[in-house]
């Protein structure tokens, strides 16, 4: 199969394009730099250059491509709400060349179910998760599947995580470091689900091969860590200590990271599993983290 990725050089779409070329698979990479570039030739994948907002070069990628996989996002935590946009518009676009098809696009999304319960798939997307500025990609994407594409949404957890990782535990560890102290909002008994990015690349590429049309996957390991082992890992690693900040000053301390330091973000992936057969096989976070490699600096 011919797949043609977006993001395919990101921390998690550098693991797909390895995943699927692997399989047997024929990779083509969306580039905008010339080090994306060199990246892709390198692990050797096709090269189609563009990016999220050049409309035109993603519908001549999809239109060559036996089925597409979605991972780029332009991550502006400073201006998130455009972000969403700019998804929304290339997730259209690519439907348009896909309509009718029936091949497959796997588009990623994060955990949009509602915070403070264990999500499932079947949930719909709740606009009180954190998540919200890709409720409209996630409806948009399954809205395709009644437009003949076999269209499914993949959502990611708040980590992803494993060598290379750039998302929120390393800017934790980075806070942590400066501030000379590892925090929690309260107690630290709210939750994150997460999943090492290479049995996330694993279930994209099953998504890519056989995930059924209009379905809703989750790539969960870890269902629920509690944020407080979080930083106390974080505290160990960096031999700093552990502290509590109240609800109300969350943001003085953690500034605009401490809407997901107090987080409530638990999910299960059994319908997922049932799906496709796939099983999380990684180390799961805390044993990642205490491994070392989180704690390097350069």
């Amino acid at each position: 199969m011919r797949v043609f990725v977006t993001g395919a050089t990101g921390f998690v779409g550098s693991a797909v394009t390895r995943e699927l070329l692997d399989a047997g698979h024929e990779v083509v990479g969306l580039a905008r730099s010339d080090r994306s570039v060199e990246a892709l030739k390198a692990a050797g994948a096709q090269v189609h250059r563009g990016d999220l907002t050049d409309l035109d070069s993603l519908r001549r990628g999809a239109q060559g491509a036996d089925g597409v996989a979605h991972l780029a996002f332009i991550h502006d935590f400073t201006n998130l709400g455009a972000s969403g946009v700019a998804d929304l518009k290339a997730i259209e676009a690519v439907g348009e060349v896909l309509e009718g098809t029936g091949k497959p696009f796997v588009v990623t999304s994060g955990l949009l179910t509602a915070p403070g319960r264990v999500g499932t798939e079947e949930d719909p997307a709740d606009p009180g998760s954190p998540g919200h500025h890709r409720l409209a990609s996630e409806g948009a994407t399954l809205a395709l599947a009644e437009r003949g594409v076999s269209a499914s949404v993949l959502r990611l957890p708040p980590s992803v995580h494993g060598e290379g990782d750039i998302g929120f535990v390393p800017m934790f560890i980075g806070h942590a470091r400066d501030k000379g102290v590892s925090a929690m909002v309260g107690d630290g008994s709210n939750r994150w689900a997460a999943v090492h990015r290479l049995d996330a690349a694993r279930l994209f590429r099953l998504a890519v091969e056989a995930a059924p049309a209009g379905v809703r996957l989750h790539a969960i390991g870890d269902e629920g860590v509690p944020f407080h082992e979080i930083a106390e890992t974080i505290g160990r690693g960096l031999d700093v200590p552990v502290a509590s900040v109240a609800p109300e000053k969350a943001t003085d301390h953690f500034g605009w990271l401490g809407r997901f330091a107090a987080i409530d973000m638990r999910a299960s992936a059994a319908r997922t599993r049932e799906l496709l057969g796939w099983q999380p096989e990684h180390t799961a976070l805390l044993p990642d983290l205490e491994a070392g490699h989180y704690f390097k600096t350069s």
